[in-house]
């Protein structure tokens, strides 16, 4: 049996990390020099490593995944074009390590969606005004709690407000079920022999 790639997801309701930046690249989310590894374990502890210590490695008390009200926060909110610059795989593999589920924010680069939705970390594209409400509300409220709902592609604000987000079928059939691309071709093995069966009558 396929072994899955991800935690099948299930509705998730968790407080976030805001880091209201536009144009955050893959280099910024896991730097190259930590590039060397194909083991996807461990590199949560890189995540924004340039951001998030300083020259002696010390935590920057400034920073979003250093705040005590970050801590076991499973979704992400950022600013536009999340994920820009190389296609490194190892992005998405950081933020799931550390337990990011789930990245909001108003666009995202397209490789970089790809190799989320590849490795269960799911990306919610909302519109310019539902994100800088988004980050009012979390910067007045950082520990407010957001609801994902990925059956019915729905994301509940901490101000109660709700919103349809867009996610293509075949994404948000892997991401519910916690496999890849592999996987889900595996679990279509039966209905694609019994095709090719009937083919060869």
């Amino acid at each position: 049996m396929n072994a899955p790639v991800s935690t099948p997801w299930k509705p998730l309701a968790s407080q976030a990390v805001l880091i209201p930046r536009d144009d955050i690249d893959t280099d910024q989310i896991i730097p190259a020099r930590f590039l060397t590894t194909t083991s996807r374990s461990g590199l949560g502890r890189h995540l924004f490593a340039d951001w998030r210590y300083d020259a002696a490695g010390a935590p920057r008390r400034d920073f979003a995944l250093n705040a005590v009200a970050s801590d076991g926060a499973e979704i992400l909110v950022a600013g536009r074009n999340f994920g820009c610059g190389s296609s490194r795989e190892h992005a998405p593999w950081a933020l799931s390590d550390w337990g990011i589920r789930a990245v909001v924010a108003s666009s995202f680069a397209d490789i970089f969606r790809s190799n989320a939705h590849k490795n269960g970390v799911l990306t919610i594209a909302v519109d310019d005004a539902a994100l800088a409400a988004l980050h009012a509300s979390l910067l007045s409220q950082p520990d407010g709690r957001i609801t994902v709902e990925l059956a019915k592609q729905v994301i509940t604000m901490p101000d109660g407000t709700s919103g349809w987000f867009s996610v293509d079928p075949f994404s948000k059939r892997c991401l519910l079920d916690g496999v890849d691309e592999l996987g889900a071709l595996l679990a279509d093995l039966p209905t694609i022999e019994a095709w090719e069966a009937a083919c060869d009558r």
